[in-house]
């Protein structure tokens, strides 16, 4: 409840604050009404679980979110896999895939994960979200054109049936639609309508306009569903067997991590514009709570909206006050006006998803991306957007999670340098110890960088592989902000490669916890008594004495 917390500190609770407040939850409400009935349907649900889902999680986001103006419910980001889940598994299926992601949530957020999540990079994130709006473009033609329902088991094989089910589409259902694609982008143009959200709009009058003429064929929520029912729904426990379990931990897991990059995004979204700070492992917590929570009250996956996020902000509001005053309102339409909303046109809801699919898809932005940024991001981009319309968006997601991540890898790693440092780059440090020139034999190299697995190889190929091996060997650490349990392991191996061959190693300039890492690790052992060093003074000092001993011993030394 740090949202509250913090908004009551603020003082937001007070008097001047309750009606903007208010205000603003009940515009939110309105705005969220047909997008969370058309998110429903398109997720293979029925229109008040998206009701359902809005109500519990808005409530409970608002309540113990980390963020003062979020507003959680059913979005579009979780359209093409609740419809997959909800198509193979059933309404109960989605509702413990839910529930599952909810736990994932809740464990992100208490093991302080929150940070991490918000570094998926941006082609990952872009990729599958424009395909995301692609399949729900597509999955809406069935509505939006009054086309016959087909099925097909891949993406190209469904657009495929729906060109050739083209010829007969519905006109009513088309013109309706046509009308409320126009009606969603134009009516806050209209004169008095400026502050009344376009989606609104057009469901109201495209329910009006069905309900005085009765247009023939015109699929509706009262055809498609039998309406809605006028109460609220009660508390039910999902039948959970094991086995179902184990089919929906992929799933599961992907709903918590969409879940998890879309309410962050819009936590950032709104920090920018309000000014403020989220916390982001307290959004997890909330956002974990609310998938435990929705689907016990009828409700599926939900998540941070942005758009009803930012409605919420634009109107005024400024605690989570408007987050509960939101799920009130759709309470209050479901008591209230539940009879109404069965003449709602189906093609009404597809034409407010297109808007949606237009805007999460965001072309100009991923157009962008395909011209300015670099060949291997296009390629995961590329990769992860034709995997999520082709193949299937979990596979999209971990693929493309791998390949930014080996990406980066690969980048570190280059960023790493194992250097060769000459008598110049020596020289302030060789005057310091009144050393002329670096002792016969003796050779430094500095390793700049995270020594890390991905640097190994370079280290092996430089260090090792020379054919002139030196009497001593220094390794200067001082530039190793750390180092993971392959680079020890490489490190260990090479000191005890070229120990094997006669070469001393010393290691110094270690920061403490790359020291605590590699004496812990059995390193300082194998180099000896002297053979680690804090500075680089006293081991050029040890590396001195270590070639006047070899002098001493050399032929034509002391008899002994």
């Amino acid at each position: 409840m740090i949202s509250i917390v913090e908004a009551h500190r603020a003082g937001l609770f007070k008097r001047p604050h309750l009606l903007p407040n208010i205000v603003a939850g009940a515009v939110v409400g309105v705005v969220a009404l047909p997008l969370s009935m058309a998110f429903a349907i398109a997720s293979g649900a029925r229109p008040e679980h998206g009701l359902y889902t809005a109500i519990v999680a808005g409530f409970v986001v608002a309540v113990f979110g980390g963020t003062r103006l979020q507003i959680a419910g059913p979005t579009g980001a979780f359209v093409a896999i609740l419809a997959g889940i909800t198509a193979k598994y059933g309404i109960d299926g989605l509702q413990i895939a839910s529930f599952m992601a909810g736990i994932m949530l809740l464990g992100l957020g208490l093991a302080k994960m929150g940070g991490v999540i918000k570094f998926i990079p941006d082609p990952v994130i872009v990729g599958f979200t424009t395909g995301i709006g692609v399949i729900i473009w597509v999955g809406q033609w069935t509505y939006f054109f009054g086309l016959p329902n087909v099925s097909a088991t891949h993406f190209h094989d469904h657009v495929w049936h729906l060109l050739q089910a083209f010829p007969q589409l519905h006109p009513a259902t088309t013109g309706i639609a046509l009308a409320s694609l126009v009606v969603t982008l134009y009516a806050t143009r209209m004169p008095g309508l400026k502050r009344v959200p376009g989606p609104l709009v057009a469901m109201v009058l495209a329910t009006i306009a069905h309900s005085l003429f009765q247009f023939d064929g015109v699929a509706t929520i009262g055809s498609a569903f039998g309406g809605i029912p006028q109460q609220l729904p009660s508390f039910s426990l999902p039948v959970v067997t094991l086995s179902r379990v184990f089919e929906l931990v992929a799933p599961a897991f992907a709903i918590a991590m969409l879940g998890a990059i879309e309410s962050l995004l819009s936590a950032v979204v709104v920090d920018g514009m309000a000014g403020t700070r989220h916390d982001s492992n307290q959004e997890l917590i909330g956002q974990g709570l609310a998938n435990l929570a929705a689907p016990l009250f009828g409700g599926f996956a939900a998540t941070g909206a942005i758009a009803r996020t930012a409605t919420n902000f634009r109107n005024g509001g400024s605690s989570p006050l408007a987050g509960i005053v939101h799920a009130l309102t759709l309470v209050l339409v479901i008591v209230a006006m539940a009879p109404l909303v069965a003449n709602v046109p189906l093609a009404a809801l597809a034409a407010i998803l297109f808007i949606v699919a237009y805007n999460m898809a965001e072309v100009k932005h991923f157009m962008r991306m395909v011209r300015r940024a670099p060949r291997a991001d296009v390629a995961i981009l590329l990769i992860t957007f034709v995997l999520t319309v082709f193949v299937d968006l979990i596979v999209a997601v971990n693929i493309g999670v791998i390949l930014a991540t080996l990406q980066f890898v690969r980048r570190m790693s280059q960023s790493v340098e194992v250097v060769r440092l000459t008598e110049t780059d020596l020289h302030q440090d060789l005057a310091g110890q009144g050393m002329p020139a670096l002792p016969e034999g003796v050779v430094v190299y500095a390793i700049e960088g995270p020594f890390f697995f991905g640097a190994v190889e370079r280290f092996e190929r430089i260090v090792l592989h020379g054919d002139n091996l030196p009497k001593v060997l220094v390794l200067r650490l001082r530039r190793v902000p750390f180092m993971d349990i392959t680079g020890m392991q490489a490190l260990e191996e090479a000191i005890g490669g070229l120990q094997g061959r006669g070469v001393r190693v010393i290691m110094c300039e270690a920061n403490p916890t790359v020291r605590k890492k590699v004496a812990a690790a059995g390193l300082l052992s194998l180099l000896g008594d002297d053979g680690y060093f804090d500075a680089f003074g006293p081991a050029l000092a040890q590396c001195a004495g270590i070639g006047e001993a070899s002098a001493a011993v050399a032929p034509g030394g002391p008899a002994s």
